[in-house]
């Protein structure tokens, strides 16, 4: 990457940049490889951070079938985090898993369920036989407490698991049906819709080598972090991320050099992802300490006060540009965390030298992040969200120790403990995000002329820009 202007003496927001075109061969975007340029080599560049109410088995399901990686938080007991592995692993890799009920359950309850999928519906099983399907127009104008076998549809679309996506999306446009349910031996075993049957054919799923879909976990630095990284390991994670709001500290030096040494102790070759810096000299020790990836971004969060708090931190680009460039020259990588609204930031994340992107908050309002769903007073729906060093995440993190305990460090805290994140109507669920994100990055590779993340770290040419300039580039939806 280049500066089209002198690069500044001051260091820089991803506002305060942008991408200037340049002569390019890229003819479309389908022409462009968005491998990650990470110890991971996942199919899309993009990583869900390791929050309480964002990353569950819903999010990493839904987001590995698209090529990317969720990490399951550290607040959560073991045997928990073992259990999410587990059954993301035991996922369908092409097939949505469907949220199903029995013919008993009363109209209401299913609708509660409802908003754990985007596509909107349940399925109605019966001994594992798909015999129906319940959604909003089903529903509609009667009694919650009626069962669902009095209100589902059972006109339905069964299809072989191993049905071609192409072949789904024909069978459901002939029959104008909205999903197709996957049976194996007249068991359920998931769904798909027409976008779904569009989306497997665009985004090769991120698998492991049994051809499972991939989860990672992330491990606290506070106490038996070689035991936990251990257990998490042994679980199936395929990638370990030590994590601490201050990662360039001896306790995390010290623990990563202990999971290091258990994992080459036990042949593994699971990447081990360190965090967070801002600094070269902070992604160098962490390198030297054992990590393949370190996560870069101290206070560009959504949810984080920390800047404003303790008025440490630093903007986001100039950080990740300074950190890129330290890791790539020993080999490995770094993770943009933090700090991304728009798929401007997501490329300009990419074009600085991040290996992939680590996103919180965008995807806390989304029907597949951790969170219920709540409506506000106008009935816009909506999910709570907190920061990971909020009080709230730190009576959850030391609900081992006593209440006098918990209690004193709850008042020590550098997050949002409460926050509204509004599902947009656009865009509802994380695989509308993704292809929001993934067409801007598609596209932005094009204009710099690249087929591949490290031609376009290479090729892209960014100038800085004024508030002013940075206003003119937003569309307008209504006139002026």
């Amino acid at each position: 990457m280049r500066f089209l202007n002198p690069m500044p003496s001051h260091d820089l927001t991803y506002d305060d940049v942008f991408m200037a075109p340049r002569r390019s061969s890229v003819v479309s975007r389908l022409d462009v490889d968005l491998t990650s340029t990470d110890a991971l080599r996942l199919p899309l560049p993009l990583v869900v951070a390791n929050m309480t109410a964002i990353s569950g088995r819903r999010m990493a399901e839904t987001v590995a079938r698209r090529g990317g990686i969720a990490i399951i938080p550290q607040d959560l007991p073991t045997a928990i985090v073992a259990e999410t592995i587990a059954r993301v692993k035991a996922a369908h890799t092409v097939f949505d898993t469907a949220v199903h009920v029995d013919p008993s359950t009363t109209v209401g309850e299913a609708l509660n369920l409802l908003p754990k999928r985007a596509h909107g519906l349940v399925v109605v099983v019966e001994d594992g036989v798909p015999v129906g399907l319940l959604g909003p127009s089903e529903a509609a104008g009667l009694d919650r407490f009626v069962q669902v076998h009095e209100a589902m549809s059972t006109d339905l679309t069964l299809v072989d698991p191993e049905t071609s996506p192409a072949d789904v999306f024909e069978l459901l446009s002939t029959r104008r049906h909205r999903v197709a349910l996957a049976v194996r031996d007249g068991k359920l075993t998931g769904l798909m819709t027409s976008k779904g049957a569009l989306r497997a054919t665009l985004y090769p799923p991120a698998l492991d080598a049994s051809g499972r879909l991939r989860v990672g976990a992330a491990v606290g630095i506070s106490k038996d972090v070689e035991r936990r990284a251990a257990e998490l390991l042994d679980a199936g994670a395929d990638v370990l991320v030590m994590d601490t709001a201050h990662g360039h500290q001896e306790r995390m030096i010290e623990g990563l050099r202990l999971v290091r040494a258990m994992l080459t102790a036990r042949g593994s070759s699971v990447p081990l992802v360190a965090g967070n810096v801002v600094t070269a000299e902070g992604t160098a020790d962490l390198i030297e300490a054992g990590a393949d990836v370190v996560k870069v971004g101290v206070g560009p969060g959504a949810m984080c006060t920390t800047r404003m708090q303790t008025g440490v931190g630093r903007p986001q680009f100039s950080a990740v540009l300074e950190c890129a460039a330290e890791a790539n020259a020993s080999g490995k990588a770094i993770w943009a965390d933090g700090g991304v609204r728009h798929p401007r930031d997501v490329a300009l994340a990419l074009a600085a030298g991040s290996g992939a992107v680590m996103i919180g908050s965008w995807f806390a309002g989304t029907h597949e992040s951790a969170g219920d769903l709540v409506t506000d007073h106008d009935g816009r729906p909506y999910k709570e969200s907190f920061g990971m060093a909020s009080a709230r995440a730190v009576r959850m993190r030391t609900r081992e120790q006593s209440r006098f305990e918990r209690a004193r460090a709850a008042l020590f805290e550098e997050g949002i403990s409460h926050s509204r994140m509004y599902l947009d109507p656009a865009r509802p669920g994380v695989e509308d995000l993704i292809d929001f994100i993934v067409a801007g990055v598609r596209s932005s590779c094009t204009y710099a002329g690249a087929r591949t993340l490290p031609e376009f770290a290479a090729n892209a040419v960014v100038g800085i820009q004024s508030a002013s300039g940075f206003n003119e580039g937003r569309p307008l939806h209504v006139s002026w």
